[in-house]
């Protein structure tokens, strides 16, 4: 056997000794109590000591970490600084596509992320015009009755976004539509990627948005919240500007 050989081999078997670790470490993702050796061998198809001569390299690395006294295993501290390293800020990265939107537009813009049952605004860049609708970064605001929550909705399963929409109904003191109504609407959302609020969140103020997915699997959502006197005349061309800025964004990311 040549050294060629031997070295095509060598490389080979690192590659599978890294993809048999990413696999142990997946199987670990959502155990919070840890798994056995036991489990995760199950769960990863490996025999167990295999898996032991892995976990160890990996608790070495503070990979992964004891997470009882009867020895199973979680994720370690170092998966979280590199998870923290590696995180990208969306709303720097995209606020010049946002800006050059407000900029074109004339109006304020604004970038929401989704968090559990509402939307969070994370980042805003406010319009020109004198008259102009101007929300607190940090504010929340509900799904079914805002553009980009609507947006938002239309990323979601089908099961997901029914059940988000009925606790708002449910909530609601005075729900203004039915739910069959507004699965319809987001229905249409998906296929036009296109959301809209027309005096429904806010009397007088109207709103355009759509959504995205980070690298990550957040969701976000970017929406041209107008006074709805002028929302009209200027909807086709929010429209048309929304939908190129959502396509730079995605190029973007």
């Amino acid at each position: 056997m040549n050294i060629e050989t031997i070295e095509k081999q060598q490389s080979n078997q690192g590659v599978q000794v890294i993809s048999r670790a990413a696999d142990i470490l997946r199987a670990l993702k959502n155990e919070h109590k840890g798994l056995s050796l036991g489990q995760i061998a199950e769960r990863v198809g490996l025999p167990r000591s295999t898996v032991q001569r892995i976990v160890n390299a990996l608790q070495a690395e503070r990979f992964v970490m004891v997470s009882s006294a009867e020895g199973g295993f979680r994720l370690g501290p170092e998966i979280q600084s590199l998870a923290e390293a590696g995180r990208i800020n969306i709303a720097e990265m995209i606020r010049p596509v946002l800006s050059a939107l407000a900029k074109e537009t004339g109006e304020t813009v604004d970038l929401a992320v989704y968090r559990q049952d509402h939307m969070v605004f994370v980042d805003q860049v406010v319009g020109t015009h004198r008259l102009r609708t101007v929300s607190a970064v940090g504010e929340t605001f509900p799904l079914s009755t805002t553009a980009n929550g609507k947006a938002t909705l239309a990323m979601l399963s089908d099961d997901i976004a029914a059940a988000l929409i009925a606790r708002e109904l449910k909530q609601s003191a005075d729900p203004k539509r039915p739910l069959s109504e507004i699965i319809r609407e987001i229905e249409a959302v998906r296929t036009n990627r296109l959301a809209l609020d027309v005096n429904e969140h806010t009397d007088g103020i109207s709103a355009v948005g759509v959504a995205f997915r980070d690298p990550s699997g957040l969701i976000y959502a970017i929406s041209i919240p107008v006074p709805s006197h002028r929302f009209d005349s200027k909807q086709d061309r929010l429209r048309t500007a929304l939908l190129k800025t959502l396509d730079q964004v995605v190029a973007l990311l």
